[in-house]
């Protein structure tokens, strides 16, 4: 039962991150919505991160690879979307 309380304890917090979510997306337009809705994705791929994919008690060769992982999938998302920006709409 211990070690299923933090779980339970990050799925409670996943879900009321999922309300901000919802509810930000009702009440925030424009940028600062956009700003708020990927402050939120953030720290929910953080929480999935660290709790389910059990980050929090891997070795740090695993966690470095993790976190490569996760800055070359940035890198790719931000060359995509500079390519998209840029492209003209004609």
């Amino acid at each position: 039962m211990a070690e299923l309380r933090p779980l339970i304890l990050v799925w409670s917090g996943l879900l009321v991150l999922l309300a901000l979510t919802v509810a930000g997306s009702f009440v925030l337009i424009g940028p600062l919505g956009f700003m708020f809705s990927i402050a939120v994705a953030l720290a929910k791929a953080g929480l999935i991160f660290w709790f389910y994919m059990h980050q929090n008690k891997a070795g740090g060769i695993v966690r470095l690879a993790a976190v490569d992982a996760a800055v070359w999938l940035l890198i790719l998302i931000l060359l995509v979307s500079t390519d998209y920006v840029t492209r003209s709409m004609f």
